[in-house]
């Protein structure tokens, strides 16, 4: 799932390549993708892109009859298997079918440019919504400070006002925007926490520790994918991690077996030697957890 680095990337990309055009054409592959219909699709059609920002993991794009204050807003959830493909060039100037393929929506530039919304796998989860206002968007009205501005005094209130494991209060969007399960994984292991820590029982210590991690990574990634392709973001996220999606791999730091734990739809990856004191996480399915 594109989380706020990624997302922060695609939206500096359509700045540097799409702000200032014309949209000549919205087109709608996927109907339910497009969760809005007022104002309606054909609205697009005619305004230039005015501006392209994020909204914790909510790519926002904002587009008018001028360059002033956006009347419209393309606001897009990619989910687990959405992406943004910038294309120079389409090679057919025939509207999209319904159904075509993996393409969900369509944005036509009077350039001849543009970019797809594409969705892999069969589970569709893809989300995008013209509206007035970005506030207008369920989940994007109920995020919580950014990850990148919190300030470390309104992230300790946040995480002690949300009791639970640390892991699943990083990654819970109202507490935090922006922060997934990818970039999750890495932060505890720079915090050298397990992700079963109680979030009700982190010392002011282990506060400034998880804090200062917080910032290294989202601004580290945010470093590296600024300024690539959006067909080069998924393989300079992959590159980056250190524990996540590297089960089995030698922990960078300390050369400990990278390990994970699964859940019903997802996992995570940890180092025992870093976060937990060398002792494992047992499989939340197979037995009780090892704090």
């Amino acid at each position: 799932m594109p989380e706020l680095p990624e997302v922060e990337a695609l939206a500096a990309y359509l700045r540097e390549r799409a702000v200032g055009h014309t949209v000549q054409r919205f087109e709608v592959s996927s109907f339910s993708a497009l969760k809005t219909y007022d104002p309606p699709a054909t609205a697009v059609n005619g305004l230039k892109i005015i501006s392209a920002g994020r909204q914790g993991k909510f790519l926002d794009i904002g587009l008018g009859p001028e360059d002033e204050r956006p009347e419209i807003h393309l606001v897009i959830h990619l989910a687990r298997a959405g992406w943004l493909h910038y294309r120079d060039a389409f090679k057919s100037p025939a509207p999209l079918k319904p159904g075509s393929g993996p393409i969900a929506l369509r944005v036509r530039l009077d350039d001849g440019s543009g970019f797809d919304l594409t969705e892999a796998g069969t589970q569709k989860s893809l989300a995008a919504y013209l509206v007035r206002d970005p506030a207008e968007v369920p989940g994007v009205s109920r995020l919580g400070p950014d990850a990148l501005a919190v300030s470390r005094d309104e992230f300790a209130e946040r995480l002690r006002g949300r009791n639970g494991q640390v892991k699943g209060v990083l990654v819970d969007q109202e507490v935090l925007a922006g922060i997934g399960n990818a970039y999750s994984d890495e932060i505890l292991h720079v915090a050298k926490m397990s992700p079963f820590a109680l979030t009700g029982k982190l010392t002011d210590e282990q506060i400034d520790t998880l804090y200062a991690a917080m910032r290294e990574v989202e601004t580290d990634a945010v470093a590296r994918s600024v300024g690539q392709r959006a067909a080069e973001l998924k393989g300079e996220k992959r590159a980056g991690m250190r524990v996540h999606t590297r089960t089995g791999l030698p922990c960078p730091v300390c050369g400990d077996t990278v390990r994970e734990v699964s859940f019903a739809d997802k996992s995570l990856q940890y180092c025992a030697t870093c976060q937990t004191g060398g002792k494992p996480l047992a499989d939340r399915r197979l037995s009780k957890l090892i704090r």
